[in-house]
This record gives C-alpha cells, structure tokens and sequence, in this order.
C-alpha cells in the first residue's frame, strides 16, 4: 500500500471525518432507513433507496480514509531541510514572464487543494518542484503546456 503524505492538520481532518463518518452520519442514516421501511413498500420507496445509496457511498469513505490513514506519514510542515524542496516544505516560486510570486506548501494528494496554496506532490508543478533548491530554473510539463519557473524561496 503505497505511503500517503499528511501534515498534522490534514491528518487530524482526515481523522475528525473519519469519527463523524462513523458515529454521527452512520446514526442518521440508520434512522432515515428505519422511518424508510415503516414506510411500507421497500420496492418503491424513493428514500429507502436514497438512503441505501448515502449508506454505501458512506461506509465507501470510510474504508478510504480507514486505508489512507493507515498508510500515513505525517510531515511537518517546514520541518525539511530547506536546501532542496520536499513534502512538507513552503516554496515561493515566480513564473517566467512574470514579476509576481506565487507560495505553495508541497503536500500529499489527499489534502491537495491549489486555492489554499497546498499543492500535491504528485501534480506536475509538485513534481517538477521536488529536489530543486533556491536559484533553480524548472520546467513544469502541464495539462496545458510546459512552463518554465524561478524557485525564489525553499522554507
């Protein structure tokens, strides 16, 4: 099972999810098919069927975060040596053509999420960022095109 990078935030959020998943949204479920089949006629009771679909996509995102979890390593961020670009470090990076810089935190896949500056290791700027050090010219092959970056900053 291959290893998932988490910081402690993005683990404690996985796990919050995890107990929710399993306490709360288990309950609500449960009570929505027990007023479900005292509806009568299972075979055509739109809610009974509703609810068996939340129940599976539920126990579903269970067993993914019960696997994800597991298989964890948590980082700190920041706690990298700041030489070369790792999981867990904050870059500042400027894209060529331009004068303004954009900062990332390099992160594992399952707490990625561009608009707060917490990029995937496995994206293609993640990827291309990895190993490189303050100074250094990257070329970043995209979806849309390749593009070359300035990486201003390892912290």
């Amino acid at each position: 099972m291959p290893t998932s990078f988490l910081t402690r935030d993005g683990y404690r959020k996985l796990q919050e999810e995890l107990d929710y998943l399993r306490t709360q949204k288990r309950q609500e479920i449960a009570d929505r098919l027990h007023e479900a089949m005292e509806g009568g006629e299972l075979i055509e009771n739109a809610e009974y069927e509703a609810a068996k679909n939340e129940q599976a996509f539920t126990e579903g995102r269970i067993k993914e975060l019960e696997v994800l979890l597991a298989s964890a390593r948590v980082i700190d961020e920041g706690a990298q040596a700041a030489e070369s670009i790792q999981v867990g470090n904050k870059v500042t990076i400027q894209e060529e053509g331009t004068d303004s810089n954009e900062v990332y935190t390099i992160v594992g896949a399952a707490e990625a999420d561009p608009n707060d500056g917490l990029i995937s290791n496995e994206s293609p700027l993640g990827k291309a960022l990895l190993n490189h050090k303050a100074g250094d010219r990257v070329q970043v092959d995209a979806p849309a095109g390749a593009f070359t970056i300035l990486v201003v900053k390892v912290e």
